[in-house]
Order: structure tokens, then C-alpha cells, then sequence
């Protein structure tokens, strides 16, 4: 009952605030005709990074996890006509699907897709000499989550805002005993995020069409 009732409401709040987007509409459709796994954030979240974005005033974002590139799109639309979106994915298929979807989107000057791991990615990054980003987004695979969370320190600035998708799990970070992975990781990763003082932080609880689930948020002091 619940559940219906959430995604009924995300469908009213996307129609009040959302406009049509042909280029993400494009890339939703293109997640489906490639039989890629549908876990890409729902429309409303989309526009709450988009958001959370301006605020910011970024204008260099780093994201763990591409997938279709339909988060990407949503936050490289925030970003000026200089700035500079680097998005990590480990799946080539993903990849190219995402790299698609980016140029459909006019975005191609802008994002640059990594392929690989992210965790090897990461210190890759800083020993490139990559300067600090302004915004961090991880959705990735959930056990590797507080280790992402160091190397997002290690790429930031103070005032860095740094956000983490799926910290929630349908309430199934409550378990203290649970044996699923992706819960366990996020559970450390909560923790850690609690007790890290470089940050001020919390979770803010999501529900909608993706159901419940929840998203850190975190400055960097």
C-alpha cells in the first residue's frame, strides 16, 4: 500500500517540477533496450543532484558508478559551459551505452567516462595531478563504499559536498546480523561517515518510485 502510495507521489511531484527531457527520456529508454540492470536514480532524484549541484556551485564533479548515464546527465546539466564531469564505470557495455547517451545529451565536451575499477581508478586520479572536485556522488557497488569514501576525501576540498546513494537498503541497515553484502558495506560506510570528524554529515531517508532507501550527505570541513 505504501509503496504504491510513494510512487504515486514521486509521480506528482515529477510532474509539477520536471520538464520533458528528450535526451533523458532517451537514455531511461536506452537502460531498457539494453537490458541494463534498472537501479539508475529515479527522476526526482535526478533533479534533487541537479540541485544539490548549483548549490554548490560546482563546476568539477566526480561520479563512482555511470551505468547508462543518466545520473551523469542530470548533474552535467548543472555544470557551466567550462566545467568538467568525471564518471567512473566498470562495465564496457555500460560505458558505451552512457558514452551514447552523453553526446545525445550535448554533454561530450564535458563528462569523460574512466573505465575500470573504481578503487583503482581513484588513486589514479590523484596521481594524475587531478585537482579537488567540488561534488562527489557514489553509487557504486555497495561493500567497497566506506573505502570509496576515503579516496573522495582525498579529492576534495573543504566545502566539497560528497553524496552516497542506497545508504538505506529498505531499512535493512537496522540488522546488526545481516549476511547480505551490499547491506554489510553500506552499514560500515554509515558508521565510518558518523564517526569521520573531516565532515559534517547525515542521511536523509528516500522514498518513491524506488521505494525506501536513503542518501548521505557530506561537506568536507
Amino acid at each position: 500500500m505504501y509503496n504504491e502510495l510513494f510512487g504515486q507521489v514521486d509521480e506528482y511531484i515529477s510532474g509539477l517540477f520536471n520538464e520533458k527531457d528528450e535526451a533523458l527520456l532517451a537514455t531511461q529508454q536506452s537502460i531498457i533496450d539494453e537490458n541494463i540492470p534498472q537501479i539508475s536514480i529515479s527522476p526526482n532524484q535526478g533533479k534533487y543532484l541537479y540541485l544539490l549541484a548549483k548549490l554548490c556551485n560546482a563546476r568539477r564533479i566526480l561520479e563512482l558508478g555511470t551505468l547508462g548515464g543518466y545520473s551523469t546527465i542530470w548533474m552535467g546539466k548543472a555544470l557551466p559551459a567550462d566545467g568538467r564531469l568525471v564518471t567512473l564505470e566498470y562495465e564496457p557495455k555500460h560505458a558505451a551505452v552512457a558514452l551514447k547517451n552523453i553526446e545525445g545529451a550535448g554533454l561530450g565536451e564535458i563528462v569523460e567516462i574512466r573505465l575500470g575499477k573504481a578503487i583503482e581508478l581513484l588513486p589514479q586520479l590523484i596521481e594524475e595531478g587531478e585537482p579537488p572536485f567540488d561534488m562527489i556522488f557514489i553509487d557504486a557497488d555497495k561493500p567497497p563504499y566506506t573505502d570509496y569514501f576515503e579516496w573522495a576525501l582525498k579529492l576534495s576540498h573543504p566545502g566539497t559536498l560528497i553524496v552516497a546513494d542506497n545508504v538505506i537498503r529498505d531499512g535493512k541497515v537496522l540488522d546488526e546480523n545481516t549476511t547480505d553484502e551490499a547491506v554489510m558495506g553500506v552499514h560500515r560506510f554509515n558508521k565510518a561517515l558518523a564517526a569521520n570528524p573531516a565532515v559534517t554529515a547525515t542521511i536523509v531517508q528516500t522514498v518513491g518510485v524506488k521505494e525506501h532507501d536513503g542518501m548521505a550527505i557530506a561537506i568536507v570541513k
